[in-house]
C-alpha cells in the first residue's frame, strides 16, 4: 500500500482558512445539520444542495420534528434531488436516534455507522465535523487526492485501497481540528484537485504530491472499470379527466419506492397501443396526443421514455386523480418525470 506524505494538515489547513467556502451547514455545524447534508449530497452537486437543505431545516429543524414527520412530508422535501432511498434511511435512522439516543446523534463512530443509510463516510463526517474525533470521510474526491499523492497504482474501487487510505489518514488528525481537517480535504477536491486536470498550481500539497512532480496528474486515480447501464424503453401516460391528471403509487420497495409518478410501462407504445392500454385500464380514452420524448438516467437504469397525453371520460379508482396545486403541495413526484410535468 502506497503510503500518503506526512505533514498533510500542516500544508492543508492554512489554505482552508483562507479559502473555505460559507455554506449553510457550516455556519452552524451541530450534528443534525452536518448528518442532513452529508446525506443530501451524496451523488449531488453542492450547488444543487443549498436550497433543498435550508428548506428542509426550516420543515423539520430537529430530529425530533424528522422522527415525527409522515413519510410522504419527507419524500415530498426531497423531491428531485434523486436517489429516494436517502430520503427514507434518513427518516428510519431519525426514528431510531429518537428510540435509542433520546434525539441526539450518538458521538461514536460506530454507534453512528449503524444507523440506517449511514456508512463508513457519512459517520466519519459527522463524527469529525459534529464531534472533533479524529474519523476520516473518504470519498471519492478524497480517494483522487490521495491517489495522486501517493501514485497510487491501483484502483480507487478496492475496497483495501480505500481502507488504507482511510487508516492512513486517521493517524494525521490534528487533535484540536478534527473537523477542519475533513472539511479541507473535502474543499480540495471539490475546488482544485478536480477530475480530469486540477489546478496544481493552486494546491496547497503541491510540494507533497507525486503526481505532480511526475507530471502524471491526469493519470490518476485509476478508476474501477464501470459496467453499462441497462436502456429500457417507457411510455408515460398523462391521462386527464376533468382538468385532474392521474397519479399512482410506487411499490414500497424497489426503484423509486413509495413515490407519486405518472402512469407508465415498459415499451414504446404507439397511439393505438397507448390508448388500448388507457381503455383497458377503464379510462374510455377520448383522443391522444404524443407529448415528447425524454432521458433519465439512474446509476445503473436508463429510462428512455416515450409521452402520450389522453383525454379520458371516465376516472378510475385505480388512480389518485389530481389538481396542479395537490401535486405540488402533497405529491412526491420523481425527477424521472420532470419533462412531463410541465403538462400537468
Amino acid at each position: 500500500m502506497e503510503k500518503l506524505p506526512d505533514h498533510i494538515a500542516g500544508a492543508l489547513l492554512p489554505w482552508y482558512d483562507k479559502h473555505v467556502r460559507d455554506l449553510p451547514w457550516r455556519r452552524d455545524p451541530s450534528p443534525y445539520r452536518v448528518w442532513v447534508s452529508e446525506i443530501m449530497l451524496q451523488q449531488t452537486r453542492i450547488e444543487a444542495v443549498k436550497g433543498y437543505f435550508d428548506r428542509f431545516m426550516a420543515a423539520l429543524p430537529t430530529v425530533r420534528d424528522l422522527a415525527a414527520a409522515d413519510g410522504e412530508t419527507v419524500l415530498k422535501l426531497w423531491e428531485g434531488l434523486g436517489y429516494y432511498s436517502r430520503a427514507r434511511n434518513l427518516h428510519k435512522a431519525a426514528k431510531v436516534i429518537m428510540d435509542r439516543y433520546g434525539g441526539e446523534l450518538p458521538a461514536d463512530e460506530k454507534a453512528l455507522r449503524a444507523l440506517p443509510g449511514i456508512g463508513d463516510y457519512t459517520a466519519g463526517a459527522v463524527a469529525s465535523i459534529a464531534f472533533g474525533l479524529p474519523a476520516p470521510a473518504v470519498d471519492g474526491n478524497v480517494l483522487r487526492i490521495c491517489a495522486r499523492l501517493t501514485c497510487c497504482p491501483e484502483s480507487i474501487g478496492e475496497g483495501r485501497v480505500k481502507d488504507g487510505f482511510r487508516e492512513q489518514l486517521r493517524a494525521q488528525y490534528p487533535a484540536q481540528r478534527c473537523g477542519d481537517f475533513t472539511s479541507a480535504i473535502m474543499e480540495l477536491g471539490e475546488t482544485v484537485c478536480l477530475p480530469g486536470t486540477p489546478d496544481c498550481e493552486a494546491c496547497p500539497l503541491q510540494s507533497l504530491c507525486r503526481a505532480y512532480e511526475a507530471g502524471t496528474q491526469t493519470r490518476y486515480p485509476v478508476m474501477p472499470e464501470k459496467r453499462p447501464r441497462k436502456i429500457q424503453q417507457r411510455t408515460v401516460f398523462i391521462l386527464e379527466h376533468e382538468g385532474l391528471a392521474a397519479l399512482i403509487r410506487r411499490p414500497d420497495k424497489g426503484l423509486l419506492a413509495g413515490m407519486w409518478e405518472l402512469p407508465n410501462m415498459e415499451g414504446a407504445l404507439t397511439k393505438e397501443e397507448a390508448l388500448a392500454r388507457a381503455a383497458a385500464w377503464g379510462c374510455e380514452p377520448i383522443n391522444a396526443a404524443p407529448c415528447g420524448e425524454a432521458v433519465h438516467i439512474f446509476t445503473h437504469l436508463e429510462w428512455h421514455m416515450t409521452g402520450w397525453r389522453i383525454s379520458c371520460a371516465a376516472a378510475p379508482g385505480r388512480f389518485t386523480w389530481t389538481g396542479p396545486a395537490q401535486r405540488a403541495e402533497q405529491y412526491p413526484v420523481p425527477a424521472a418525470f420532470r419533462a412531463y410535468k410541465v403538462l400537468l
